[in-house]
């Protein structure tokens, strides 16, 4: 009995050895490229935020340009700084200034004009 385990032994075939060599590099040569692209999946993620944080601090900057411009052009303002600064300057009535409107375009010629 001893003589007949000993006489069969299962063989691997090369294929199926080749084969099993072959799947493993195609599964790890998968789990490197997953981990390169979630690897950059989050990198780029990490990008977007800093882009959007630039984007609100920006956004900040001029809300607060805006509300300053404001504030320097407010009339009230600047009477007070004239005042303060005891110019010369007088406020000019209602009446006095009239309102110019822009010129009318003039006109220009088409294709169709022969010059």
């Amino acid at each position: 009995m001893n003589r007949r385990r000993q006489e069969h032994h299962p063989r691997i075939s090369p294929v199926v050895i080749f084969s099993l060599i072959l799947a493993g590099v195609i599964g790890a040569s998968g789990g490197v490229s997953y981990v390169y692209f979630k690897n950059r999946q989050i990198q780029t993620n990490r990008e977007i935020d800093v882009v959007e944080r630039r984007i609100e601090q920006h956004q900040l900057d001029i809300r607060t340009v805006q509300m300053r411009s404001d504030q320097i052009l407010n009339l009230f303002s600047i009477r007070a700084t004239l005042e303060k600064e005891g110019t010369d300057l007088i406020p000019i009535p209602a009446g006095v200034s009239e309102d110019i409107l822009p010129a009318e375009p003039t006109a220009v010629a088409d294709a169709t004009t022969s010059l």
